[in-house]
């Protein structure tokens, strides 16, 4: 497996995965928290609704992959406060970040926007790995409820933006995991 290689222990210090739903994004992710050598915690991003099996049965699908000794944090909204108490020497895998938008949807532009100037930050500051699940929903057509839109273009621009500061890259589709990093190029960098 291909791993991120930029930070002078040898690996980055901040990955996106990116791509759309059922590619494979979050094995992906679990692929390289496993192989950072590092105690893993498991950052899950949703509520969990007892009454709603078809998603109890995806985290229950999630689960059963991931190892009995990571750590498991259920962080619906406080991201980056929970992010800034993990250990500096632990591998954060935040799955996934679409789920944590959707918890903030109904919050007002200036608080969102706030609450994104905070992630970013803790980010930037953070001396332990993290590994960001995030997917991309802007490929298809226009949704056609305001709701709809503003979540798209919500998760959009996080993406973009932790894209852009992140060490490591990965758009992850069709099973197939592409380091964007290596071949691509940043718009931010020019």
């Amino acid at each position: 497996m291909t791993q991120p290689q930029t930070s002078e222990s040898g690996w980055s210090r901040v990955v996106l995965v990116t791509g759309p739903a059922r590619s494979g994004k979050s094995e992906w992710a679990e692929r390289l928290a496993a192989a950072s050598g590092r105690s893993v915690i498991y950052v899950a991003t949703s509520y969990l609704d007892p009454q709603d099996q078809e998603w109890a049965d995806r985290v229950a699908q999630h689960r059963q992959r991931r190892p009995e000794t990571w750590q498991n944090w259920e962080v619906p909204l406080e991201l980056a406060a929970a992010l800034g108490q993990a250990p500096a020497d632990s591998c954060l895998l935040v799955d996934s970040l679409g789920t944590w938008v959707a918890n903030w949807l109904d919050r007002p532009d200036p608080e969102w926007q706030q609450t994104c100037e905070v992630l970013l930050a803790t980010c930037a500051a953070l001396p332990a790995m993290c590994i960001f699940v995030a997917e991309e929903t802007g490929w298809g057509v226009v949704p056609a409820f305001p709701a709809g839109r503003l979540f798209r273009d919500r998760l959009g621009k996080l993406v973009r933006e932790l894209g852009s500061r992140s060490d490591a890259c990965y758009l992850v589709t069709a099973g197939f995991a592409v380091n964007l990093r290596a071949i691509g190029q940043s718009l931010t960098t020019g």
